[in-house]
């Protein structure tokens, strides 16, 4: 499969998303799924372009992409707005 590491980065942010929306026992997952893929494409970034330890080729790309899913994911419940 040509593909699979992209499928298998948002199929891990999506999941990311979803376990982080049911650990804070919120009902916005749309709000989490979008940060998770802000991250996912923050992490590639930085892999692929910013730091050059990977390319589209390779699946370390990934690791990063969920990694920068998961920062984006604390940081979003760290400092969103409380109402």
């Amino acid at each position: 499969m040509q593909y699979a590491e992209i499928v298998a980065a948002v199929l891990g942010g999506l999941a990311l998303a979803w376990i982080a929306d049911l650990a804070t026992g919120r009902r916005g997952l749309g709000a989490t799924v979008l940060v998770s893929g802000v991250g996912l494409a923050c992490g590639w970034f930085l892999a692929v372009r910013v730091f050059g330890v990977s390319t589209m080729t390779e699946w370390l790309w990934t690791l990063w992409a969920l990694i920068g899913s998961a920062f984006c994911l604390v940081a979003f419940f760290l400092f969103r707005s409380k109402r």
